[in-house]
């Protein structure tokens, strides 16, 4: 009881104006402290644990996800006035599919609820220049919550200075999956005829000519008389052109019209190569195609794994953490550690690499010999 009582003394307390707006510039302050240093051009969230807070808090689920939605709003603003340009948020996995019918239409009606309270923070989209992407297999979505997406990434359509990515339904092999086929149907293609390098005909007409060059210097090497000798200069010269310029028609009549489009179309079709297909490649079939590389991701409630999220995109660089608060109790305090120990690790990466490259060039200074 009286823990009862203190906390409601210390919420009264924080909710007084002073206090608020003492917190408020404290906050500005810390954002701009932030700003001074490297930050991560794209940030991931899971966001675990509103169910956890909403039975440890005796209230209902659907407050729990909306107390959720509300911190959700807070980090966003967070990230975009520190000058993050990519969020990406887990919202639905398409393993959530397998739950029970009466649930997955729940989850379904939260999520239309969440996209209309996510437009009616317009100020906040605009303030920052945010577009909205919903990533994910939206062949498994209803009808009108397509028609919900469509709206809410045509009303965000003209900003351009940030962009949040909103996974639903979505899991990272599927998305894996989806990029491997569609890799495979381009390259099951065939290319065009103007990329092709060369066609039979155009082989036909180069070896004919080479075959000309050599008949005309074996003429001339036979022949002793000044005609013969000016008619193989001549022949010569005739050759020469064609072989410097192929393009151009030799002297002998050229192939007629029908046998080189028959020849062109007995010319098998050309594909692009398989040995071309690169990581790079499959990059560019990914969901989050042409947007920086996931620098930080973070996942809330403890839980220690990714859930099939955003596999493909972390990579080598990518720090990963996991945090023991549920997602609604996630605010700037528990964000701004993180950011500070992001920017303490990078800043350690760029000296390190700073001094092996000067390293690198005092050896290779040395190694040089003295010019006398």
């Amino acid at each position: 009881m009286p823990s009862m009582h203190l906390s409601q003394v210390r919420r009264w307390i924080f909710q007084s104006p002073p206090v608020e707006w003492a917190i408020l510039q404290l906050r500005e302050l810390l954002i701009g402290a932030l700003r001074q240093g490297p930050i991560p051009q794209h940030v991931a969230f899971v966001m675990d644990g509103n169910r956890r807070f909403a039975k440890s808090h005796g209230i209902e689920t659907v407050e729990g996800h909306n107390l959720g939605f509300e911190a959700l709003a807070r980090v966003l603003e967070v990230c975009y006035k520190s000058g993050v340009k990519v969020v990406t948020i887990y919202a639905f996995s398409i393993e959530n599919f397998k739950r029970s019918k009466y649930e997955v239409d729940g989850l379904m009606n939260m999520a239309k609820v969440k996209l209309a309270q996510l437009l009616q923070h317009g100020d906040l989209l605009d303030r920052y220049g945010v577009s909205i992407r919903v990533l994910g297999q939206r062949e498994l979505l209803k009808p009108d919550l397509r028609a919900d997406i469509d709206r809410a990434a045509e009303m965000t359509s003209r900003n351009g200075d940030a962009i949040l990515n909103v996974c639903f339904p979505y899991t990272s092999h599927d998305e894996i999956t989806t990029a491997v086929k569609n890799t495979v149907t381009d390259y099951s293609k065939p290319l065009p005829v103007h990329q092709r390098p060369f066609s039979e005909s155009h082989i036909k007409q180069t070896i004919r000519s080479r075959h000309l060059s050599v008949a005309a210097s074996m003429i001339r090497d036979r022949s002793g008389s000044p005609s013969s000798r000016a008619a193989s200069d001549i022949e010569d010269s005739n050759s020469s052109s064609t072989t410097l310029h192929p393009e151009s028609p030799p002297e002998d009549p050229p192939l007629p019209v029908k046998e080189a489009e028959d020849s062109d179309a007995a010319w098998p079709n050309a594909y692009p190569d398989p040995e071309s297909i690169t990581p790079e490649v499959l990059d560019n079939h990914m969901y989050t195609v042409g947007m920086p590389p996931l620098e930080l991701l973070i996942r809330t409630s403890g839980v220690e794994r990714l859930s099939d999220f955003m596999l493909w995109q972390c990579h080598e660089k990518t720090e990963i953490v996991f945090l023991k608060c549920l997602w609604p109790e996630f605010d700037l305090w528990q964000f701004l550690p993180v950011l500070v120990e992001w920017q303490w690790r990078r800043k350690k990466k760029d000296e390190q690499g700073r001094m092996s490259r000067s390293l690198s060039r005092s050896g290779t200074t040395a190694a040089k010999p003295k010019m006398r």
